[in-house]
């Protein structure tokens, strides 16, 4: 029988060139409002520290800023007009690369990101990818945003506890060979949980997390 195997992907620096979450609230709320939206949520976790609180509570507080009441329509419009304009002019070759490799290989191909996943699933569309791990957005009956990520930030810890979650849900009773691909401090946690762990992207050549 063959081994399972996975490939797991962070996005922003690795599989992207860039980071895309801002880009993403200035092409739907415009680049003021953007600006003005992260000064406050700055202002608001001052008095907390550099922390990953500090790193989560800000992005809590841009979003409800940018996104409460906002139709889930209009979103999912901008999400895929913007994962277009990723996968034309903001992949990494490298990145691609490994993952045609892994494909050939037969292996299941994940996006863990803390990027929206309202971007990523039009994204991993066109790539292929067999899912995404992201950051979502609440949702109301109404058909709008409530400004709130449902569920956590996908970030650090919460990327290993969701490709395992994953992993248990898709494929029950095996422990698949893990890769994992990232460039930063917040893919750590998915390096530990992986069997093969790769530094990939912007930062793989500074020696830094």
């Amino acid at each position: 029988m063959t081994e399972a195997v996975v490939a797991a992907f962070d996005f922003d620096g690795t599989l992207s060139t860039r980071d895309n979450f801002v880009p993403f609230l200035r092409r739907i709320a415009g680049t003021p409002a953007t600006a003005r939206a992260f000064a406050t949520g700055a202002g608001h976790v001052a008095t907390a520290g550099r922390s990953e609180w500090t790193r989560n509570g800000i992005k809590a507080a841009v979003l409800e800023r940018l996104l409460s009441g906002r139709d889930v329509a209009d979103l999912d419009d901008a999400a895929h007009a913007f994962a277009a304009d990723v996968v034309r002019r903001h992949l990494r070759a490298e990145a691609l690369e490994r993952a045609d490799w892994h494909r050939t290989q037969g292996h299941r191909l994940v996006i863990v990101s803390a990027s929206l996943a309202a971007y990523l699933r039009p994204i991993a569309d066109q790539l292929c990818f067999d899912a995404v791990l992201a950051t979502e957005l609440e949702r109301d009956a109404d058909g709008r945003l409530t400004g709130r990520m449902q569920g956590l930030n996908v970030r650090g810890a919460e990327k290993a506890a969701r490709l395992d979650a994953w992993i248990a849900r898709e494929l029950p009773g095996t422990t698949p060979f893990v890769w994992a691909y990232g460039d930063s401090s917040g893919d750590v946690e998915l390096w530990a949980r992986a069997d093969r762990a790769v530094r990939l992207g912007r930062r793989a050549h500074k020696g830094t997390s």
